[in-house]
């Protein structure tokens, strides 16, 4: 919509020619806006549709303004035919038609009579005084009606993005919630018994509500735009429906979670007996070899071994039992659960055997050691020396008597060890010490 010149003193001929020519194209716009907005689809849905909230009482006020614009252009309308009337009695305006032509386009000529005026002073708000009319300058009266009609497009703009953006994306979530529900029924996820379930019944309830709202009421679920003075500016407010389509999807990833479970159940099954299979079997071997430790090892705490793992074991059936019915919501936790424990229950196993034959390695490294010292003596021809045969001996009988005390015994390597390295060396005999001493080998 244009905006008249202001006002000023008495007009010549051309200036009211230009003046007419340019109200003339600014009637032209304001009637082709007027009935754009008259046409909009979204006034059509605003005019047909039951509303409620905000929207209810947004719309009626704007009914009253659309109402009111057209009065405005009317007495426009009216205004303007006036002065081309005048204008067009003779070709040369004599002075009292330009005054009276001045007074038209320029001063308040225009007057809005009877309802119109009531509902100029309605729209003014509560409180404003009702007058029976109104007079306006033609400038004024432009200026009020691109005032009314901003408001009134901004609201029907509005309405009609929220209308046109959000039912039929809610459509279309609720389409893939109902294929959902349908896949998780069918793997037991329902609710009352899986909070998968409850989360479906849950999103099936806002999404019911939300569209019943946004159908309702849509300029409840609009963002005006910061700053923005354009009519229309704003989005539609997907703040729910984008909580609830990402709620879908993880229940969805969660029903797929269900589904691989009914697809790779027995593979898992399978596995998980013959992980606990090898911790039971680690374990008994870590049982047996805490007996022999117990007789061949003296002066010696060995950690206790725990008995099989009867508690996963009673799982495992009830998981294998689960399966046979086809209960895969509830199997799919029990399955990872049990996948977990099953393996620290084998690492706890292959702990508990390295912990107890901890004193085996022990002396069988001191035989090692022994071992390797003597056949390093043979190889410098000292195989004979009394004291190394003794000392070699009374190791030897440590290390191969039963119970073996592998402090005495080790003392004892330790005692070969370095009358080895002192004969080999040439070097006088140092005394001896207690103590573990070095424990390095033939090399040392």
């Amino acid at each position: 919509m244009g905006v008249t010149d202001p006002t000023g003193p008495v007009m010549d001929r051309d200036e009211v020619d230009r003046a007419l020519a340019r109200l003339g194209a600014e009637h032209e716009a304001i009637e082709t806006s007027l009935l754009a907005l008259q046409d909009h689809a979204g006034r059509r849905l605003l005019e047909g549709a039951e509303l409620t909230g905000v929207t209810r009482e947004r719309w009626a006020a704007t009914e009253a303004s659309i109402t009111l614009l057209w009065s405005y252009f009317d007495a426009y309308t009216g205004t303007l035919r006036t002065a081309r009337d005048i204008r067009a009695r003779r070709r040369w305006s004599s002075r009292e038609d330009l005054e009276q032509l001045t007074e038209l386009l320029r001063g308040e000529s225009v007057t809005v009579a009877g309802a119109a005026a009531a509902a100029a002073g309605a729209s003014a708000g509560p409180g404003a005084p009702a007058r029976l009319s109104e007079r306006y300058s033609l400038q004024a009266l432009v200026d009020r009606m691109n005032e009314l009609y901003a408001a009134g497009l901004d609201m029907v703009v509005a309405a009609d993005a929220v209308w046109s953006a959000l039912p039929a994306r809610i459509d279309l979530l609720a389409a893939e919630l109902r294929r959902t529900r349908r896949l998780a029924h069918s793997v037991g996820v329902r609710p009352g018994e899986h909070p998968a379930g409850d989360d479906l019944e849950r999103i099936t309830r806002t999404l019911t509500r939300l569209r019943e709202e946004v159908v309702s009421d849509p300029l409840a679920h609009w963002v005006p735009a910061q700053g923005s003075s354009a009519p229309g500016g704003g989005k539609p407010d997907t703040t729910v429906y984008d909580r609830e389509a990402r709620a879908l999807e993880e229940v969805r990833r969660e029903i797929d979670a269900v589904l691989g479970v009914r697809q790779d159940a027995e593979q898992r099954l399978i596995r998980l007996r013959d992980v606990l299979s090898r911790a039971d079997r680690t374990l008994a071997e870590a049982r047996a070899a805490r007996g022999e430790v117990l007789a061949k090892i003296a002066a010696t705490e060995v950690p206790v071994v725990s008995g099989p793992p009867t508690a996963l074991m009673e799982q495992l059936a009830t998981a294998a039992e689960y399966r046979r019915q086809g209960q895969w919501h509830r199997l799919s936790p029990l399955l990872e659960s049990l996948e977990q424990k099953a393996e620290d229950e084998l690492l706890r196993a292959r702990e508990s055997l390295t912990a107890v034959t901890a004193p085996l390695a022990v002396r069988a490294e001191l035989r090692g050691r022994l071992d390797a010292y003597r056949a390093k003596v043979a190889r410098h021809g000292l195989a004979e020396d009394p004291l190394l045969v003794e000392r070699y001996d009374a190791a030897r009988r440590m290390l191969w008597s039963a119970p073996c005390d592998l402090r005495v015994a080790e003392q004892a390597v330790l005692r070969y060890q370095r009358t080895a390295a002192e004969l080999i060396g040439g070097a006088p005999r140092v005394p001896e010490q207690g103590g573990s001493g070095d424990h390095g080998g033939p090399g040392s």
